[in-house]
This record gives C-alpha cells, sequence and structure tokens, in this order.
C-alpha cells in the first residue's frame, strides 16, 4: 500500500518537470521572437533538429539507469544529483547574452540541446520510478493520477504567475531602462525564471525524499543492450502509446506554443489591458493557460473514475474525438466571442488533461507485458519512449509552428496582414484536431485490456514467487 505522503512525493517530481515544459512550451518561441530577436523559421528548425536529437538521447538514459544500481536504488539517485544542474541550465536558456545575431543563435541553440539533454537525464529516470514503487496497477494508476494532477498544478501555477513575475521584475516592460547588458524586458524575463527554477529544484528534492522503490524484476541478470532493444522493439504495444504520445504531444504543442501569438496578435490582449485577480494584473493568454492547467486537472481527476468503469482505451479514444471535434469549431471564433474561446479552452483542455495519467499508467503495463513476454523489465527503457514521444510530439509542433509563422509572413512585433492572422487561429484549431485525429486511430488498435492485465500481473507474481522460493 502506498501512502499518502509518497504519492504527493511523487507528484512532485513532475511538478518540477512541468512547470519548466510548460514554460517552455507557452513561452519560449515568443522569448526567442519577441524578446530574444531570433527569426521564427531559425527557431523553429532549432526547435526541430534539437529535440528529434534529444528524443534519440532519452533510450540512451533509459538504458544507462536500468543498469544503475545504488543503495538508493536504480532511478531516484538522478532526481537527487541532477536537481541543481535541471534549473540552472533552464535559467540559462532565459537569459539574453550581448551577442550579435550569430553569437545569440548559437547561445540558444547550445543551451536549449543543454537544456532538453537534463531533463530527459532527470526526467526518465523520475518516468521511470512509476513502474518499481509498486507492482500494483491499482496503485500505478493512483500514482499516475496524482503524478498528472501535481504536473498540471505546476503548469498552472508557473503560467498564472510568469507573466506578473516578468512585469514586476522587469518593469512592465520600460524598454529604456537597462539592467546591465540586457534591456527591462530581457532583465524581467531572466529573473522570473530564476524563480521558477529555485522552486523546482525544491521539488526534486522532494520526489527524492518521499519515494521508495519496491519492484525486482524476476530474472536480476543483465541482458545486454542488444536484447533489450530488441525486445522492444518487438513490443506492439509499445509503438501503439509511442504513436498516440507523439500525436497528443503534437496537438498539445502547437496549441501552447501560439497561444501567446494568438492572443497578442489576434484578439489583441492589449486592448483590454490588465486583469487584476487578488490583486495580481495578469494578461488574458497568461489568464487562458491558467484556465487550461486547471481545466487539465480536472480531466486527471475524471480519468481515474471513467477508465476505471469503461477501460484506459475507451475512455482516451472518447476524450480525443471530443477534443477533434471542438478544435474544428474554435477555428470560427471571432476575437471579440473571449467567452466561448475561454469556455472551449476549458472543454479542450478537460480532454487533454484526462489522457496523460492513462499513457503513463499504460507504459507501466507495458513493462508487465515486456517482462511476461521476455523475462526481462528494461522499466528505463519502456518508459524513455515516454520521454522520447513527448520530445518528437514537441519537436514536431513547435518547428510546424515556427516554419508555418515565417511561411504566413509573419513578422515580430509588427501588425500582421490577414494571411498571418489565418494562420495564427489555425494553430489553436485545426491544426491540433489533425494531432487528436491520429491519436485516436492510434489508441484504437491498444491491445493491452483490463482483462489481460489482470492475467499478466497474476502470472508475474506467480513467476517472482516462484524465483524467491528457488533462491
Amino acid at each position: 500500500m502506498i501512502r499518502l505522503r509518497e504519492k504527493i512525493g511523487y507528484g512532485f517530481g513532475d511538478m518540477s518537470s512541468s512547470m519548466f515544459w510548460k514554460l517552455f512550451g507557452a513561452y519560449l518561441m515568443i522569448f526567442y521572437t519577441d524578446i530574444f530577436g531570433i527569426s521564427a523559421a531559425i527557431v523553429g528548425t532549432m526547435f526541430a533538429v534539437t529535440r528529434i536529437w534529444d528524443s534519440f538521447f532519452d533510450p540512451v538514459v533509459g538504458v544507462v539507469a536500468d543498469r544503475t544500481e545504488t543503495r538508493w536504488g536504480k532511478f531516484r539517485p538522478y532526481l537527487f544529483y541532477l536537481a541543481l544542474p535541471f534549473a540552472f541550465i533552464g535559467i540559462l536558456t532565459f537569459m539574453t547574452p550581448p551577442f550579435g545575431n550569430t553569437g545569440k543563435i548559437i547561445y540558444a541553440f547550445v543551451t536549449y540541446t543543454l537544456m532538453m539533454m537534463i531533463y530527459s537525464a532527470i526526467n526518465v529516470p523520475y518516468a521511470s520510478l512509476l513502474g518499481v514503487m509498486s507492482p500494483n496497477p491499482s496503485d500505478r494508476n493512483t500514482l499516475a493520477t496524482f503524478r498528472m494532477m501535481f504536473a498540471y498544478l505546476g503548469s498552472f501555477i508557473a503560467l498564472l504567475l510568469f507573466m506578473p513575475l516578468v512585469n514586476a521584475f522587469g518593469g512592465d516592460g520600460k524598454n529604456d531602462v537597462m539592467r546591465g547588458w540586457m534591456t527591462a524586458p530581457q532583465f524581467g524575463w531572466f529573473m522570473a525564471v530564476v524563480v521558477i527554477a529555485a522552486v523546482c529544484a525544491l521539488l526534486f528534492f522532494g520526489c527524492f525524499t518521499f519515494t521508495r522503490e519496491r519492484v525486482k524484476p524476476v530474472n536480476e541478470v543483465k541482458t545486454p543492450l542488444k536484447t533489450d532493444i530488441k525486445d522492444l522493439f518487438h513490443n506492439a504495444p509499445w509503438w501503439i502509446l509511442l504513436g498516440a504520445g507523439v500525436a497528443s504531444l503534437v496537438f498539445n504543442s502547437i496549441r501552447d506554443g501560439a497561444t501567446v501569438y494568438y492572443f497578442k496578435y489576434f484578439v489583441d490582449e492589449t486592448a483590454f489591458g490588465s486583469i487584476k485577480f487578488m490583486g495580481i494584473p495578469f494578461v488574458l493568454s497568461g489568464l487562458y493557460l491558467a484556465v487550461g492547467q486547471a481545466a487539465n486537472i480536472l480531466g486527471v481527476v475524471l480519468a481515474a473514475p471513467v477508465s476505471n468503469k469503461i477501460g484506459k482505451r475507451h475512455t482516451f479514444m472518447i476524450a480525443m474525438a471530443i477534443a477533434t471535434v471542438l478544435s474544428i469549431v474554435f477555428y470560427f471564433f471571432d476575437k471579440d466571442q473571449l467567452t466561448l474561446i475561454f469556455i472551449f479552452q476549458i472543454l479542450i483542455s478537460i480532454c487533454a488533461g484526462s489522457i496523460f495519467p492513462l499513457l503513463w499508467s499504460m507504459y507501466a503495463d507495458c513493462a508487465d507485458y515486456s517482462e511476461l513476454k521476455t523475462g526481462n523489465r528494461a522499466t528505463g527503457l519502456i518508459f524513455s519512449s515516454s520521454s522520447m514521444s513527448q520530445k518528437f510530439g514537441w519537436a514536431i509542433g513547435t518547428a510546424v509552428t515556427g516554419w508555418m509563422l515565417a511561411a504566413f509572413g509573419f513578422q515580430a512585433n509588427g501588425v500582421q496582414n490577414a494571411e498571418t492572422i489565418n494562420g495564427i487561429k489555425m494553430f489553436l484549431s485545426l491544426l491540433p484536431a489533425i494531432g487528436t485525429l491520429l491519436s485516436f486511430v492510434f489508441i484504437f488498435f491498444y491491445p493491452l485490456s483490463e482483462k489481460r492485465m489482470k492475467e499478466v500481473t497474476r502470472q508475474l507474481e506467480e513467476r517472482r514467487a516462484a524465483a524467491k522460493e528457488n533462491q
């Protein structure tokens, strides 16, 4: 039985990851184009190259983690030792150096690449931890639910407070004030990330402290890497989840990455001014993103009871079907239909939030399925695919956003033409709908039903009991 403290502790890990990840998804594109001063096309290419390379780095981390043996376990040590580097490199990513255009591009490539690599190095072991904290599928569902609740809570806090922090440190965008070599807006972005980074490091330390590893594989003999990869490639459910995960993240990344552009250039949020909540001034884009994260949490809460009743596969497909229809309708909203824009953001985000705890639980099922079929448990390698699909999805989504912005004639901080505005509208509607539809198609073929997993769990428990008797 997993205690409440440990469930919360496990949630701390993704709360930390998601605070940074959501900042990357929602703000890094517009930071590079409007604050840092790099063209959208170059940013799109940088995202594609960096994340595709980093996607292939994820399985390497998984393999190394699987072969790690310490008194703290296989995966927990990475949370402790990489918490501070994770925070530090995140800060560097949002710093604007006093370089020329070429120097800035190189700096952005280097820091962003390092950030994605350190993200993998700490997040793959964290994700893999779910598979070894308990052998019970019910416990895993609960842990996955706590993980996603805290993930969206972290995202909610980060998105709600980030722009107010930027404005507070940056003097509300007064460009004539310098902070060292940085303009006031650049300094504001930098210091806001410093605050977020400090919280992220503390959360990972908390995750390390409160969690434990319990599941040991039936076969304790270390298998060759070639064997692990071969086993993985013959794991059909893994391939299906990889495809569904990539498509789901394309859906999310395009919506998140284009939100600030949508409100800055289409809705024109400056006409509405600051909206005060609890005495804190917020802009429409920040509220839109924060509302989405709150709705994500509701989706996570609903996922467990609904999936327990109708199954994970059916819950996933229904959520993606609804999100597809709602995303298409979203395209036809005018900029003054803010009530409908926010209502549909809530509904779409509930659907998006519900699928991710299901995905994490399914990855743990894939690890069990692989162990039953092969006798080897490559938990880290299998869970690295979740991070890999995340990276691929974000790579595709953000690259498409950057390239299409350039193709539509986007000019940073200028008045946009009708073609550009129409493209920005598509980023929050028609293009995400393609991702949700593809995700639906993939998960339709997922074979590990609840009935099948009960049988897999029973057979594994018999094998583990027999292995203990023979020791």
